[in-house]
């Protein structure tokens, strides 16, 4: 052997003790939807190039928001990198909870992020969780049940149209529901809904006093709308509905209409999943005529807990997974249509996926919704689905357990609305708003 090979050998060598001596393991919180399960079966890519190894926490998303605030909160230390989104973003990032992701590589190029995705997840022009994806929300529809109906959708409908479709859609003996929409408790789940759609009613959460505004004809016209609507057409237990639970229902042919997260377009077009991939059409969610649609904003993104032991490699991770690169894994695994959206400007410059049939609409959905401008009078919060101020998940937790309990006819859409009232003012006084 000569000494040049022998020299070759032991630099390899110790390449690979250094590397695996500096080798993490880290744990990530995320949530179960389909996009970050697909991340999990592509993180052997990530092993492979730094040598550190993943454990996955994978909650539905009511629980994974308890866990990850508890965690954060208490300083609990239980994951390195965790799944959240752009209401916990700039509060836990003011509050000096997040690692700054203000040092990312050159070729990571942060500048390729979305203005409205980076503005949403910074706090004083400081980034501190990276997009995995972004969404608003938008309508998926069935083209051939629309076709039978008789209708043709128009790409910015009125609620009005929408209801009458749905009836129209609905076929009681098929099984087929004409309309699934989320009922399900949680902030971000029913609660993220129904706000959105509220926008669009004339509605808000608060006046410029932070006096709750529940008791508004605005508010009682959301929500008899959306439970008269619901229970003319929408599926059996639609109050314990959400996000998953109507994919599937649309999946298996089951729905009319869904308006929920753009990044379910390519789950509902994806042949291996669902029953009516070929039959999907898409258009802006709907309006009343008042200057507001009923689309929100959104992203799930990564963040680093401050005070970290493994901030490093969990930057590392951060980069891979939101990264330019991760986006060609995935349409090199899965095709261009199952790649994440919503958060890179250069994906909407690349012909390959602007061939994608929903590629248009979900950046024409993400660029229309406007958090600093959401509800037709004027409010003082941020936020279109939330209102940014540190005491609204709790609040609106309650007050969507109320409007639940009202869909399932436990309750009136009066008494929902008064109790709303009175639990959102007792909380707003109590943190000294009022």
């Amino acid at each position: 052997m000569t000494k040049s090979i022998r020299a070759l050998l032991g630099a390899t060598a110790l390449t690979a003790t250094a590397f695996a001596a500096s080798a993490e393991t880290l744990t990530i919180a995320t949530v179960n939807n389909g996009d970050m399960i697909r991340m999990q079966g592509l993180t052997a890519d990530f092993t492979a190039k730094t040598g550190h190894e993943v454990e996955w926490v994978t909650l539905e998303e009511n629980v994974l928001r308890q866990r990850v605030t508890t965690d954060i909160s208490t300083k609990g230390g239980a994951f390195d990198i965790m799944t959240i989104g752009m209401y916990e973003t700039p509060i836990w990032g003011a509050n000096g909870w997040l690692v700054a992701l203000d040092d990312l590589s050159e070729e990571y190029d942060a500048a390729d992020i979305l203005p409205a995705m980076a503005g949403g997840l910074s706090h004083d022009g400081t980034l501190y969780a990276a997009p995995f994806y972004g969404e608003s929300s938008m309508i998926m529809y069935r083209t051939d049940l629309m076709e039978k109906a008789g209708l043709e959708m128009p790409e910015a409908p009125t609620w009005t149209f929408i209801r009458e479709a749905a009836a129209a859609m609905t076929d009681r003996d098929a099984d087929i529901n004409g309309i699934c929409l989320r009922g399900k408790a949680g902030w971000g789940e029913g609660g993220a809904f129904i706000t959105a759609m509220s926008n669009s009613f004339g509605a808000r959460w608060f006046d410029m006093d932070w006096n709750a505004q529940f008791d508004t004809e605005a508010w009682a016209n959301t929500l008899n709308f959306y439970k008269g609507m619901m229970d003319e057409s929408g599926p059996a237990g639609y109050a314990t509905n959400g996000f998953n639970e109507n994919l599937s229902l649309f999946q298996q042919g089951k729905c009319g209409m869904w308006i929920d997260a753009t990044v379910a377009a390519s789950f509902v077009t994806n042949p291996n999943d669902s029953t009516v991939a070929d039959s999907v059409g898409f258009a802006l969610a709907p309006d009343n005529g008042l200057g507001k649609r009923s689309n929100w904003l959104w992203a799930w993104a990564l963040a680093i807990p401050a005070g970290s032991q493994k901030a490093d490699a969990a930057k590392q991770f951060v980069e891979w997974a939101t990264s330019k690169d991760y986006i060609e894994l995935v349409a090199a695994n899965e095709g261009w249509a199952n790649v994440p959206p919503g958060a890179r400007t250069s994906l909407y410059e690349n012909p390959n996926y602007m061939e994608v049939p929903f590629a248009k609409m979900t950046l024409q959905s993400i660029l229309s919704a406007d958090p600093n401008n959401s509800t037709v009078e004027e409010s003082p919060y941020v936020g279109v689905q939330f209102a940014a101020i540190p005491e609204f998940a709790g609040i609106a937790t309650d007050v969507s357990q109320e409007f639940s309990a009202a869909y399932a006819g436990q309750q009136t859409i009066e008494e929902a609305l008064e109790k709303a009232q009175a639990i959102t003012n007792d909380a707003m006084e109590a943190a000294g708003y009022r």
